[in-house]
């Protein structure tokens, strides 16, 4: 404890945040291991109305400020005997300590694409253009097949016609779904 006393003033105030942050740190991080926090720094920590944002991420939340104050006490301690200047010094554990929030910021960002609902979903083919792989017979006298795009994978699928006959390689306009099956017409 001597040796901590004979700290200098700003050190000691790093060392002061850095200890107790970290210790809550390791608690959240293994916390999120076990599950039992299931938010992830997702949720403000007080009740705001943010006029329509629907974003994913608080920027107010306890987790970023535990990540804030984590970047910004450890590089103060880090660059202390390198960074003589007290005030740069502050600067830099600054940026780093915003730097930190804005990486938890572009992981959850991640994260939260990884629980995106991208299923496919037939209903939404109606109003899009495909190409023709299989003729279409004429007149719902049978099934041909073809080849549209939907949030960026490509489906084949059964298709029919109530008009004439459409040869492959021909692009239609998808107009209803009936049991699993599209009808088109040609543009």
């Amino acid at each position: 404890m001597e040796i901590f006393n004979n700290l200098d003033v700003l050190l000691k105030g790093f060392w002061l945040v850095a200890i107790p942050v970290t210790l809550i740190f390791l608690i959240q991080m293994v916390l999120t291991f076990v599950g039992s926090d299931a938010t992830d720094g997702t949720s403000a920590d007080f009740d705001g109305d943010f006029d329509g944002s629907d974003t994913p991420f608080q920027l107010f939340s306890f987790r970023n400020l535990m990540n804030f104050l984590l970047g910004f006490s450890w590089t103060g301690i880090s660059f202390y005997h390198i960074i003589t200047n007290q005030i740069l010094l502050i600067i830099l554990s600054i940026a780093v300590g915003v730097l930190f929030v804005y990486l938890f910021f572009l992981i959850i960002r991640t994260l939260m694409r990884l629980s995106e609902d991208n299923t496919f979903k037939i209903i939404e083919t109606i109003g899009k253009t495909a190409e023709v792989y299989v003729p279409i017979p004429a007149h719902k006298e049978g099934i041909g097949k073809i080849m549209l795009s939907v949030r960026g994978t490509v489906h084949e699928l059964e298709a029919m016609t109530n008009g004439e006959r459409i040869p492959s390689n021909t692009m239609v306009k998808i107009v209803s779904v009936q049991d699993a099956v599209l009808f088109v017409e040609q543009l």
